[in-house]
């Protein structure tokens, strides 16, 4: 079959010229051939299934640019990816079904019970860091960067709760707003500077000495936004129960790494 017209590859495909232009402008869906004195769109009949591929995908809520990356892979290997994003979405959308039923009552005025919560005193340390505004997407990645760079550097651990690596909230992260949000590492006030030169990627900073406030969340790599929307909120309304105010220093997530994994906690910090 010769090639096709974008209007006539849009009648198979079900996909309207309107996307298939967006597709080719991102790189996800390109024309097998673009007139060059017209600019006319020709595709060759053989990218139907990837066009069907790509318009499931999409039903399914998968980014553009997610989407674009699958190009060229094997089936098998896709068919992992397609898991994974699913998995990771119904994850998501519990979460978000928890926030629902959370806003729902609280504006209802029905009290949830409060979160077993510990609070630990942090002593004044010294952290190697990694800061940026990202949206909610980008902040795993972010966090995929800060943790190749310190395999790359193997550095001694500070012993005790002090000591997990975390991720500081300094603003909200969603689809609209950009945190921003900061991986850290506590390290031996003894070799500061050592570490600090290997690691030139990251920043050192001192942090003052405080109190948090921890609640337990559960063994995992991520924790959803809505997730953390509802046991930050939690912890401030035990806060505010027990009348101490959260400080500046912004609320974060634990990594606690075992043999298993990392175990997570939220924290905020008081006055």
């Amino acid at each position: 079959m010769d090639r096709m017209t974008i209007g006539e590859f849009a009648r198979e495909s079900r996909l309207s010229p309107k996307a298939l232009r967006l597709y080719d402008e991102m790189g996800v869906l390109v024309p097998a051939h673009v007139d060059p004195s017209s600019g006319y769109r020709l595709y060759d009949p053989a990218q139907l299934e990837s066009a069907r591929l790509v318009a499931s995908l999409r039903q399914l809520g998968m980014p553009l640019a997610q989407i674009r990356d699958l190009a060229g892979r094997p089936d098998v290997e896709i068919a992992a990816l397609v898991g994974d994003y699913w998995a990771q979405a119904e994850l998501g959308h519990e979460s978000r079904r928890e926030l629902a039923r959370y806003l729902v009552d609280a504006l209802k005025g029905t009290h949830h019970a409060m979160p077993d919560v510990t609070t630990l005193p942090i002593p004044e340390r010294s952290m190697l860091c990694l800061k940026r505004h990202c949206g909610a997407r980008a902040v795993w990645d972010l966090g995929k960067e800060f943790i190749g760079i310190l395999k790359a550097h193997p550095m001694p651990r500070v012993p005790g709760d002090a000591g997990a690596a975390f991720l500081i909230y300094h603003g909200e992260v969603s689809d609209d707003s950009d945190g921003p949000v900061e991986w850290c590492r506590p390290i031996p006030d003894e070799q500061v500077d050592e570490l600090a030169a290997a690691c030139p990627e990251l920043v050192l900073r001192r942090e003052p000495a405080h109190e948090e406030a921890w609640a337990y969340v559960g063994a995992g790599a991520e924790i959803p936004p809505a997730r953390w929307q509802v046991v930050s909120d939690e912890l401030r309304r035990w806060a505010d129960a027990e009348q101490r105010l959260p400080s500046e220093l912004g609320v974060r997530v634990i990594y606690a790494f075992g043999a298993e994994g990392p175990d997570l906690s939220f924290a905020v910090p008081l006055q």
